[in-house]
């Protein structure tokens, strides 16, 4: 198995989760919080989302799809264009409401896009620096690990809240 084929497999493993999470359930049940100052699934699988389109138009050279396909205009959030999600108040997290079907359509978009470009990868492009306002400057590797991590992470707490949703 090469690199291309592990990222590829990561990738795919975040969009299965994700699905999981967010199928079946309506608007409100997606824009519930666990607790007051909670994450909702909405804006968990929207966030994770932004990430990868951020991250990986960033690395890749690409325009985000959230804006050359659209998504902006659809989900009509009252955020910067160019907003992830990133230190969001409880108040912003709550702003995110979105039917199921969206929220999978921009995300296998986005997974899509990913998952193409991984493909094409070869060892060594993630030796590539491609950011460095960090020290050390951050590899494609490096960034690519930490979109998969954070991702999971993001999709993992979708399911749990879920979990919680319907345990009620």
């Amino acid at each position: 198995m090469d690199s291309s084929e592990i990222l590829t497999d990561a990738i795919g493993r975040i969009k299965g989760i994700v699905h999981a999470a967010v199928t079946g359930l309506d608007a409100d049940q997606l824009a519930t919080k666990p607790y007051p100052n909670g994450n909702t699934i909405a804006w968990l699988v929207w966030h994770l989302t932004r990430v990868q389109d951020d991250h990986i138009a960033d690395a890749a050279g690409f325009d985000q799809l959230w804006i050359t396909e659209g998504w902006e205009t659809r989900f009509g959030l009252p955020f910067d264009p160019y907003a992830t999600g990133y230190g969001h108040s409880g108040h912003e997290v709550a702003a995110v409401r979105a039917e199921a079907g969206l929220l999978l359509d921009y995300h296998d978009a986005v997974s899509a896009r990913t998952v193409d470009w991984v493909g094409g990868l070869e060892a060594q492009d993630l030796d590539r620096i491609v950011d460095e306002s960090w020290d050390p400057p951050v590899s494609l590797g490096v960034r690519l690990v930490s979109v998969v991590s954070d991702d999971l992470q993001h999709a993992g707490q979708a399911a749990f809240v879920r979990g919680l949703l319907l345990a009620r």
